[in-house]
């Protein structure tokens, strides 16, 4: 019992912080009007959903959204889907986007950047650890279990990391690590990734998620604040800089906190940051076992959506049936006649008469027209398929219309259609 209290004591002198300000380029015209972490994923989320939710179900409830980057649309959504916390009873989700604090001529210059600019507001919470979070990756950890090692190991600072195939961490921090986890060596980005001893084809990768001891912190943004040659970046500057010092410097592997559903043996964990990973995650939840469970009631994610009708599907009459298989399907859908087959509709999409969409997600209140034919499409936010537009059959038509991927994805979006119609 005593070392239950002593735990929720800890807990309580947490705050996360919640770097939610970058566009995510690699996801090209997805990102043209919104910040990577409010695009909309599984149906009914936002990416940042999932790091918040992770906060509230790990019971931490002070968290700051750091955002700059197009964020009217992340801001919207964090105001009405996350403003249900007690605030006199010392819960919140604070929003700090960039003011131009330190300095009126500068905006966040890079991640450690964003936090030092607003240390003053989370340090006058006194607390005693400081979770520093990405606000853009899809998984599911209990941030209380990383404390615990945390605390064990006496760390300055624990690095939240996850075995990758080794070229896929040529976009992330790359560690290496001792018997001890204490890291050794961290390399940002590295065109050759160094592997993991004894598995030449697996690198540990930074998940972007720093566990500092919160005086700690407060000394290295300071020094880093003050060094003119730094890019102010936790990855870039602040972490290798206390490797190659003497600070304690600790990795946690996602596997020790990663929350699993019955039957899942592997931790979940996704970058969504390119079309092809984006389109095979959110349609992977359509499988008969998805690596993601979302129907978990330990863990669940929480967002905020409007209040729809159920999803309808309408007409049987010869070649003209609305029906939906191996899909899902959100509220407020009506696949009118048309057919969908392994794929995933978010709120508001309307399928019409003789029209098929296969393999394809299709963000909030798509329009798909007659006789249309889509397959292995992202379709983005209020996009009208025009009646008979076939995308996914001729990949010399699909490159010179739209957005197609090396790997047969094909983004939609409202300018590109525009332009059809020119």
């Amino acid at each position: 019992m005593a070392d239950e209290v002593r735990s929720l004591q800890v807990h309580k002198r947490m705050v996360a912080l919640v770097l939610a300000g970058g566009r995510g380029s690699r996801l090209k015209q997805l990102t043209d009007r919104r910040a990577k972490p409010a695009v909309p994923f599984g149906g009914k989320y936002r990416i940042i959903d999932f790091a918040l939710s992770n906060c509230i179900n790990s019971g931490i409830r002070r968290s700051y959204v750091l955002t700059q980057y197009k964020s009217h649309s992340l801001l919207r959504h964090l105001q009405r889907g996350w403003g249900y916390l007690r605030a006199e009873m010392g819960e919140f989700v604070d929003l700090l986007p960039a003011q131009q604090r330190v300095d009126e001529s500068m905006w966040y210059r890079g991640t450690a950047d964003a936090v030092w600019q607003n240390v003053d507001i989370f340090e006058a919470e006194g607390p005693e650890f400081v979770l520093v979070l990405a606000g853009d990756h899809i998984y599911k950890q209990n941030y209380a279990a990383m404390l615990d090692h945390h605390i064990e190991t006496g760390a300055d600072v624990t690095v939240g990391c996850v075995e990758v195939p080794r070229m896929e961490a040529t976009g992330f921090g790359v560690l290496h690590i001792d018997d001890e986890q204490r890291v050794v060596s961290f390399v940002e980005k590295p065109a050759d990734p160094p592997a993991m001893p004894g598995k030449p084809d697996i690198a540990l990768a930074s998940m972007g998620i720093y566990l500092f001891n919160a005086r700690f912190l407060y000394d290295q943004l300071r020094r880093d604040a003050a060094d003119t040659t730094s890019a102010h970046d936790f990855g870039k500057d602040i972490i290798p800089f206390l490797v190659a010092g003497d600070a304690n410097v600790r990795a946690h592997r996602l596997q020790q906190s990663a929350v699993y559903s019955e039957g899942q043996t592997e931790a979940y964990w996704r970058d969504v940051g390119t079309i092809d990973a984006y389109w095979e995650a959110n349609l992977d939840l359509a499988a008969v076992t998805p690596a993601l469970d979302l129907y978990d009631d330990f863990w669940p994610i929480y967002t905020y959506q409007l209040q729809l009708p159920p999803a309808k599907f309408v007409h049987d009459t010869g070649d003209r049936r609305g029906l939906a298989l191996n899909s899902t399907v959100s509220g407020g859908c009506i696949v009118s006649g048309g057919e969908v087959n392994g794929s995933l509709l978010f709120s508001g999409v309307r399928v019409n008469s003789f029209s098929q969409v296969n393999q394809s997600v299709m963000l909030p209140d798509v329009w798909v027209g007659r006789h249309a034919r889509l397959t292995n499409a992202v379709v983005d936010s209020r996009v009208r398929i025009p009646d008979g537009l076939v995308v996914g059959e001729d990949a010399d038509d699909d490159e010179a219309r739209f957005e197609r991927t090396d790997g047969g994805v094909v983004l939609i979006t409202r300018p590109m259609i525009e332009a059809l119609e020119d």
